[in-house]
């Protein structure tokens, strides 16, 4: 098949056209381009202008931050001061009422609830009371009396002929404990505690202490 030629007028002409397309589209593009370098100052500057103003930190007295709190980069204020203070304040509370605790419950003793407890608890009473005796005094007398029965009762001597008849490990009559009850114990004459206590009162009024006692009294 025999080539065909455009005339070189022709070819010309052709490429002429297509440079001024190229030409008008690298323009545009030009154009477009300025706009945005045009307008991109004027938008950072806006942008500068609407942005919030830094805040500097500072200390619990309203003064400007030291360079160690700077470096924190937290700023320290009156509200966080006041925070610590509450906290150190509670935790001090805490403490306080923990060693309460601690205090009452070695104030409170137990003791067991037998013959032994309640001579023990007698006998801390009495010291704290100012009453003399011993735990041998005590339960010497004790075992003479009743036996160690808390709830022993004389139905035959003369108190029970008169209608008093002795109660409880001391064998107490009920005016002697009525007028030598100590304050802190039961006001029952047959409880253990407070039998033994009002008598060794009563043995502490007449003979000097339940020690001296080695017989009825």
């Amino acid at each position: 098949m025999p080539s065909f030629t455009l005339p070189r007028a022709a070819r010309i002409t052709r490429i002429t056209r297509t440079h001024k397309i190229a030409v008008a589209v690298l323009a545009a593009a030009g154009a477009t381009s300025g706009l945005a370098l045009t307008s991109a100052p004027d938008t950072a500057q806006a942008a500068s202008e609407h942005a919030p103003a830094a805040v500097k930190p500072v200390d619990a007295k309203g003064q400007p931050a030291k360079a160690d709190d700077a470096k924190t980069g937290r700023p320290v204020t009156a509200s966080v001061a006041d925070h610590v203070k509450v906290t150190a304040v509670a935790k001090q509370h805490s403490a306080q009422q923990a060693a309460n605790r601690s205090t009452e419950r070695k104030a409170v003793k137990d003791y067991p609830n037998n013959l032994d407890g309640w001579i023990r608890q007698s006998l801390d009473i009495m010291k704290a009371k100012g009453i003399p005796g011993s735990y041998e005094g005590l339960h010497r007398n004790i075992m003479r009396e009743s036996s160690g029965n808390p709830n022993a009762v004389n139905g035959w001597d003369v108190n029970a002929v008169n209608g008093i008849p002795s109660k409880g490990l001391l064998q107490v009559i009920q005016p002697t404990f009525d007028q030598y009850h100590v304050a802190g114990t039961a006001d029952k004459l047959t409880d253990p505690v407070a039998n033994i206590t009002a008598a060794a009162n009563y043995a502490a009024d007449r003979y000097g202490s339940i020690d001296n006692v080695n017989s009825a009294y």
